[in-house]
């Protein structure tokens, strides 16, 4: 179809659109989400606010500290989420192996999207989970979730404070988290270390609420929750920020 008649027949799709829009439904069948703009499920779990969804994986989150988790029959639902994914909530996790965001906030498979990297920051490819998650797969809410003693965190004080070279692509990870570093050291924290976690994922949060155009919009139009918590190893405890 040319250019000409997409103008003179709005109602129709240019070839540019027609590719934009098998490109979107090729990603979202490809990542478990129905192409058509209505989802399998008639009242997907994810249809509430990021407040209520933000309730939720805390109540959890009470229930995994006292030890009372909900029961789950795993196998059960697996051939309905084979089909499609409604998520609460996209988790921004450190890749620690002690945290595991799906036990600390009880949730099941299919409840969480989570992104994971060593230190809990943002780059571009995990913003680009993000934005799907969130505009195709319809989560409300995304946490930025920290830890306390983090290894990433203190490797980065440790290239602050002593300028300690590290090897391969470890660096790249260190200069995202330096700013977080350096930022708690100007407000002289008594300890570093907690305050630094803490700055790293306020500026994390921030980063999403303002990254343009997908997030920022949907944080605009009241679509999307953007909050940031810490999570205790020794407690399994999640406060948040």
């Amino acid at each position: 179809m040319c250019e000409q008649c997409s103008a003179q027949s709005p109602s129709r799709l240019s070839r540019r659109g027609l590719l934009f829009a098998g490109a979107g439904a090729a990603l979202a069948s490809g990542l478990g989400v129905a192409a058509t703009p209505a989802f399998a499920q008639n009242a997907p779990q994810n249809a509430i606010s990021g407040e209520a969804a933000l309730k939720r994986i805390m109540d959890g989150n009470a229930r995994y500290v006292a030890n009372t988790p909900d029961q789950k029959d795993f196998s059960a639902g697996r051939a309905a989420r084979a089909q499609s994914q409604h998520p609460i909530a996209a988790i921004v996790s450190c890749a620690d192996s002690r945290v595991a965001p799906e036990f600390a906030f009880d949730q099941g498979p299919g409840d969480l999207f989570v992104v994971r990297v060593a230190g809990n920051f943002v780059n571009d490819d995990g913003l680009a989970s993000l934005e799907f998650g969130t505009q195709f797969l319809g989560a409300p809410l995304i946490m930025v979730l920290g830890h306390t003693s983090c290894g990433a965190i203190a490797a980065a004080i440790r290239v602050v404070n002593e300028g300690l070279q590290l090897p391969g692509h470890l660096p790249e990870m260190i200069g995202a988290i330096k700013p977080a570093v350096e930022g708690a050291k100007k407000e002289n924290a008594g300890d570093l270390l907690a305050a630094a976690t803490v700055a790293n994922v306020r500026l994390n949060v921030e980063r999403l609420k303002k990254a343009s155009p997908i997030l920022s919009s949907r944080v605009a139009e009241n679509k999307l929750h953007v909050v940031g918590g810490v999570y205790n190893l020794a407690t399994g405890k999640i406060d948040l920020v």
